[in-house]
Parts: C-alpha cells; sequence; structure tokens
C-alpha cells in the first residue's frame, strides 16, 4: 500500500511521462536501469515509470553516506523504495558495493544505478565512473538499459525543499551488453553516449 502511494505521488510531482525507445517493458529480464543524475527525485521517478511487476523486482542503488544518515531517510530509501544502500567512501573487501550490488542481482534483482555518482549542478552529464563496468563484468548475463530523465534537475534543484511544477520524461533506451575484450573506457563512453542519444526522445 504504501509503495502504491509512492508511486502515485511520484508521477503527481514529477507530471513523468514514461517513453521507451526500442526496448520493451519487461519484468522477466535482469536489468540495470542507468541514467544521468541531476535530483533526489531521480530513482524514485524511474522506479515509478517502471511497470508494476518490474518495479516490485528492481531495486534503486543509494549511496548510504546520504539516505542512510538518518531513520527517516533510511526509512524512506529502504522501506519504501527497496533501495541498495551502497559506501562511496571508505570501501573495503568487506563492504564492496560492487560485490553488494552483483550479489543483489544473482538474487533475481534488477537495479537502478546513476554511473555518474554524484548529482549534477548543471544538468549536464558528468562521465561516468566505473562502477558499471564491473557491475558489467560480474554479471554478464544482465541487460544494461540506458535511460535519459528529463527536467527532474529543474523540478527539484539541489538546495531545494519543494518541487517547481514542470513536466518531466523517463526515456528508456536499447539495452546493451558489455562487449567481448572491450575496454573500460570505450564501454563507459559507449555507455554515456547511448543516455545521450535519448534525448531527443524526451517530450516536455
Amino acid at each position: 500500500m504504501l509503495r502504491a502511494t509512492a508511486v502515485i505521488l511520484t508521477k503527481l510531482i514529477t507530471g513523468a511521462n514514461a517513453v521507451w525507445v526500442d526496448c520493451e517493458p519487461r519484468a522477466d529480464r535482469l536489468r540495470v536501469y542507468f541514467a544521468n543524475h541531476g535530483s533526489h527525485l531521480d530513482f524514485a521517478t524511474l522506479w515509478a515509470a517502471l511497470p508494476r511487476e518490474a518495479r516490485e523486482r528492481t531495486r534503486p542503488v543509494a549511496a548510504r553516506d546520504y539516505w542512510g544518515r538518518t531513520r527517516l531517510t533510511r526509512a524512506t530509501a529502504v522501506t519504501l523504495f527497496n533501495s541498495l544502500l551502497i559506501a562511496r567512501e571508505g570501501i573495503t573487501r568487506k563492504d564492496n558495493p560492487i560485490e553488494q550490488m552483483a550479489m543483489a542481482m544473482r538474487e533475481g534483482h534488477s537495479l537502478i544505478l546513476f554511473p555518474e555518482g554524484t548529482r549534477s549542478l548543471d544538468g549536464e552529464m558528468s562521465e561516468f565512473k566505473a562502477g558499471l563496468y564491473h557491475l558489467a563484468t560480474k554479471v554478464p548475463e544482465a541487460e544494461l538499459v540506458p535511460v535519459y530523465l528529463q527536467n527532474l534537475n529543474r523540478i527539484l534543484p539541489k538546495g531545494y525543499l519543494l518541487p517547481i511544477p514542470l513536466l518531466s520524461s523517463v526515456v528508456f533506451g536499447a539495452p546493451l551488453k558489455l562487449e567481448a575484450g572491450e575496454k573500460k573506457l570505450d564501454f563507459l563512453r559507449r555507455a554515456r553516449e547511448a543516455v545521450l542519444n535519448l534525448v531527443p526522445h524526451a517530450h516536455s
């Protein structure tokens, strides 16, 4: 009930319109949905845009230092959205985010991931960090689905507490896979370009 309410509220706040481009909204595929990152609304909006069956088996990946810092933020991320909280600093072999993500996927969960690592301040997408590449090597059977999130950085800019009423789009693109022998930087550039190529399909 709480999660259904969260979906409705997220869609009301963001006005998000889901657009599927050369990608089917399937619940029976193990996937990593990777997107640009400009707002705290990002993971909730992408999650809410998925069909119900897919949403139930998909976990947003969120920074533990932010979303785990208070009972309220932790309950919002974990209880409401079933987020996987990972460390961004002080990473050890025992507390390795890539292993934690791979384990969640081996248990049958798809993931929502933001390869930039932190929110953009100006709406421009930064270079992707290596996490997506390392996860692709750990779970090669997963489909890597690029997603472009439009306008969320304007609906809830960094530092704002209340959303600004604007419409947004969540554009899903054709799934990728890590090619045999593909170098890390080549793959990360290709993945980033796959997100940027979805910009023309967004509707204001």
